[in-house]
C-alpha cells in the first residue's frame, strides 16, 4: 500500500507549531495561552536543578519571554489550572485532563505490584498519613518530620516509611501537591485541593490508552511508533497494548500512516491533523525567531527524534563528570528559525545579578557556512549573532541579571561579533570572570 509522502520540513514545522515555537517569545504570558501550551505538549516538566532557573520556568520563558514567576506559581497552586503528576517525568499537567490522569492514578494501585508487600505491612500508616493531612491541612516533609515521636519513643511514625506512604498516596491520587516552599512539596487531599476532582470521574482503561496515544501524536504532529513510546513515558504502557490501540485507531480512520522523505520508518499522524501538516509544509518560514531551550523541554524529550528532524545530537551533561563533559554543565540548545544551531552553557549568579555565559558552541555546519544539518533552508550568520544577543538580553532580564559576561565561543572568530551585538542590544557586559564553582 502506498502512503502519502510529506517532506521532512513539513513534519518539523508541525512539531514546532504544536510545541508553541512557531514564534518564540512573541506573545505575552496569559492564562489561556499557557493552558493551551501545556495541553498541546502534554506536560511541563519540572526539575530541581537551579543553576540557571528551574526547568519549568525556563520552558515557559522560551515561549513567552520574561514574565513574573510568582504569577505562574499562582496559576498552578492557587487557580489550580495545573497539577503535579508523572507524564514524561515529573510534570505539571492541565487539570482539564484530570479524568484521564485519574485513570493512571487508579491503575497505579494494581500496576505496581512491587508495592504489595510494603502495602500489607503499612496499611495503618497510609490511613494515618491521610487522616493527619485531612485534619491539619496541607503539610510538607518538614511538618511531617516535626510530628515524629521524641527520640527513644516507639510508634508508627518512622520517617522513611512515611516518605513512601506520601509518594504512594500521591501516585494513586489520594494526595496532590498543594504548594511548594523553596521548591519543597506540601501535600493536601486531591479532593480538597482541586475542587472539581470529585466530578472528574476517571475514564476507562481503554479510553485512557487511546487518549495516551492521541495526546502524544497531537503533541508531535507526526511520529514513529518509537517516538510514541518515548514522549509521554508514563505510564509505561505494554508495547503490545499500544500496538493494539494503534491498529484499532488506524482501522477506524482516526490515525493514518504517512511516509516522510528521506526517512524509512513508518510514520503516523492523526487524520484530523493532515490539513495542518499540509499547511505547515506550505509556510514560508517554519519558525520565526530565536530562543533557548531548557534541557528538559518537551521538544527534546526524545533525543533520537531531535536528531532525525533537526540533525542535532543533544545530551544532558549535568550527570556527566566534569572532565568528560563536551559542551558544559547546563547546556541550552539554540533554536533559530526552526533550526537547532548550537548550544549555550550558562549560569545565573543571583546575588551578584550576573548572567555568566560560559560557552557558546555553534554547530560545525554553521561555523563552516554550510547548509543546515536538517537538509532544508538557509541561515544568515549575521542574523544568528544579532538574534542570539537579543535572546541573551531577554534571558538576563528574566533571571534578574544586570550584566552578562561572555566566555568561550566556538568557533572563536564569532566571539567578537557576538560581544558587539550584546553591547548593541543594550545589555551591560563585562570581561569574563574566572569560572565559578559549579552547583
Amino acid at each position: 500500500m502506498t502512503h502519502p509522502v510529506y517532506p521532512l520540513r513539513a513534519v518539523t514545522a508541525l512539531f514546532l507549531e504544536r510545541q508553541h515555537l512557531t514564534r518564540p517569545r512573541a506573545h505575552r504570558l496569559h492564562p489561556a495561552r499557557l493552558t493551551r501550551f501545556v495541553e498541546d505538549v502534554g506536560g511541563l516538566q519540572m526539575d530541581s536543578i537551579n543553576v540557571l532557573d528551574r526547568a519549568h520556568y525556563l520552558t515557559v520563558w522560551s515561549r513567552f519571554g520574561p514574565y513574573d514567576r510568582a504569577r505562574l506559581d499562582r496559576l498552578v497552586y492557587r487557580r489550580r489550572l495545573f497539577l503535579e503528576y508523572w507524564a514524561h517525568a515529573a510534570c505539571l499537567v492541565p487539570v482539564s485532563m484530570l479524568p484521564w490522569w485519574k485513570r493512571a492514578m487508579l491503575d497505579y494501585r494494581r500496576r505496581h505490584t512491587g508495592w504489595s508487600t510494603w502495602l500489607r505491612r503499612n496499611t495503618k500508616l497510609l490511613a494515618l498519613v491521610t487522616e493527619t493531612i485531612r485534619a491539619n491541612g496541607p503539610m510538607g516533609h518538614a511538618e511531617m518530620e516535626a510530628r515524629r515521636p521524641r527520640r527513644g519513643r516507639s510508634g508508627w511514625w518512622n520517617w522513611r516509611p512515611v516518605q513512601h506512604a506520601i509518594h504512594y498516596l500521591w501516585m494513586t491520587g489520594v494526595l496532590t501537591v498543594h504548594s511548594r516552599r523553596h521548591f519543597q512539596k506540601r501535600y493536601d487531599l486531591l479532593e480538597r485541593a482541586v475542587a472539581a476532582s470529585p466530578a472528574a470521574e476517571a475514564v476507562s482503561s481503554e479510553q485512557f490508552l487511546r487518549w495516551h496515544v492521541e495526546r502524544s501524536l497531537h503533541a508531535m504532529g507526526a511520529a514513529t511508533e518509537l517516538d510514541l513510546s518515548r514522549y509521554l513515558t508514563y505510564p509505561r504502557l505494554p508495547p503490545a497494548a499500544r500496538r493494539a490501540a494503534l491498529r484499532a485507531m488506524v482501522a477506524e480512520g482516526v490515525v493514518t500512516e504517512i511516509a516522510v522523505e528521506g526517512l524509512r520508518a513508518r510514520w503516523l499522524v492523526l487524520a484530523r491533523d493532515l490539513p495542518a501538516l499540509r499547511r505547515a509544509g506550505r509556510r514560508r518560514t517554519v519558525s520565526d525567531g530565536t530562543t533557548l531551550l531548557a534541557p528538559f523541554d518537551s521538544l527534546l524529550w526524545h533525543r533520537d527524534r531531535v536528531s532525525r528532524l533537526f540533525g542535532f545530537d543533544y545530551r544532558i551533561e549535568v550527570y556527566t563528570p566534569g572532565p568528560k563533559r563536551v559542551h558544559g554543565y547546563y547546556t541550552l540548545p539554540i533554536l533559530h528559525h526552526g533550526h537547532l544551531i548550537g548550544r549555550l552553557d550558562a549560569k545565573a549568579h543571583r546575588v551578584a545579578r550576573w548572567l555568566e555565559v560560559r560557552h557558546v558552541h555553534f554547530e560545525r555546519w554553521l561555523a563552516r557556512g554550510e547548509p543546515p544539518a536538517a537538509g532544508w533552508g538557509e541561515i544568515d550568520r549575521d542574523r544568528v549573532v544579532t538574534e542570539l544577543a537579543d535572546t541573551l538580553a531577554s534571558l538576563a532580564v528574566f533571571v534578574g541579571a544586570d550584566r552578562v559576561t561572555l566566555g568561550r565561543v566556538t568557533p572563536g572568530r564569532l566571539r567578537g561579533a557576538l560581544r558587539r551585538a550584546l553591547t548593541s542590544s543594550g545589555t551591560r557586559s563585562a570581561p569574563p570572570s574566572p569560572p565559578a564553582p559549579e552547583s
